[in-house]
């Protein structure tokens, strides 16, 4: 994802990788850095995976209001705003669900236990959703029992939030990519950015160019999985159902002028199943859809696979 004289930082957080590319390498450490601010605090903000993150300190203490940071309000706000814009298909309520699962710790620690002993389809569907929750400025209030996940939206955030930060403090162009979240921001004399849209090594792989500014995200129903009731799951929760959606993509991939708004219409894609590629349509959303059988579908502005390798120019998604 670089080029020229660019350089590229590329290290391990959140059990995926983490990287970011700018356009002067005199300034690659001190992208880094903000990087990695940036990913500490929304880590402090809204893990699920740590006692003393500020969103396990509220939980069970929100029925009559509980006061957060600017931080966590940001990142609750582009949940909500995630839920309002997928009709509910990207809940931040499923927390609970997803630890009756058994995905109550880092993905990482998760494998290593191996298999969960529950079964899968006796589970309760869930009570509350999105608008049981409300947001007025630094206070949020909802039922105590909800548990928060803000895992998707929050990486994606993240993202978006380390590229502005970069761009506008150090003045250069830069390609933010946490685990398939990808950001642009800034200036880049070279053109359009050149990223290779693949999930696994098993998965069919396509270059394209994406406009400084635009932003990218892939959903996946292939790297975040454990076993739990005799079978192998996947973290993306129909929120209607309380269980993992249907697996009728391997992933999706989508455009959009935010790094959360292409996460929330990939993730209610993945979750839409068969009806997604006429939702995204309906979305106006430049989309690439890899179905269980590995075939490629695509949506929008996105380029068909021939026109992504003709005479070797990556194909313009943006």
């Amino acid at each position: 994802m670089s080029g020229g004289d660019e350089a590229t930082a590329e290290w391990q957080v959140w059990s995926t990788t983490a990287a970011v590319t700018v356009t002067d390498p005199r300034l690659l450490q001190a992208a880094r850095r903000v990087v990695e601010e940036v990913i500490a605090d929304v880590d402090a903000a809204c893990s699920r995976f740590r006692p003393d993150s500020e969103l396990m300190r509220i939980a069970g203490h929100t029925s009559q209001g509980a006061g957060i940071s600017t931080t966590l309000a940001a990142l609750l706000r582009a949940a909500l705003d995630a839920a309002a814009e997928t009709e509910g298909d990207v809940d931040p309520t499923v927390g609970g669900q997803l630890v009756a699962l058994g995905y109550d710790r880092d993905i990482g620690e998760l494998r290593e236990l191996g298999a969960v002993p529950l079964e899968v389809r006796r589970l309760p569907p869930p009570r509350f959703s999105w608008h049981d929750v409300r947001l007025e400025s630094l206070t949020v209030t909802a039922p105590d029992e909800i548990v928060l996940d803000l895992g998707a939206t929050g990486k994606a955030s993240a993202a978006d939030r380390s590229a502005a930060r970069i761009a506008a403090e150090l003045g250069c162009g830069v390609l933010v990519s946490l685990g398939g979240d990808i950001a642009t921001a800034g200036p880049r004399d070279e053109g359009p950015w050149q990223v290779l849209v693949q999930d696994t090594l098993a998965d069919p792989a396509q270059q394209v160019s994406l406009s400084p500014g635009w932003a990218m995200a892939t959903s996946s129903t292939q790297k975040r999985r454990w076993r739990a009731g005799g079978r192998g799951i996947h973290h993306i929760l129909d929120p209607r159902s309380g269980l993992p959606a249907p697996e009728t993509w391997r992933t999706v991939t989508v455009v959009a002028p935010s790094c959360a708004q292409a996460n929330a219409l990939s993730t209610a894609a993945i979750i839409r199943g068969a009806a997604a590629r006429g939702w995204l349509g309906e979305q106006n959303a430049a989309a690439r859809l890899v179905d269980s059988a590995r075939r490629v579908h695509v949506v929008g502005g996105w380029p068909e696979e021939p026109a992504a390798h003709e005479d070797g120019v990556p194909a313009d998604v943006r």
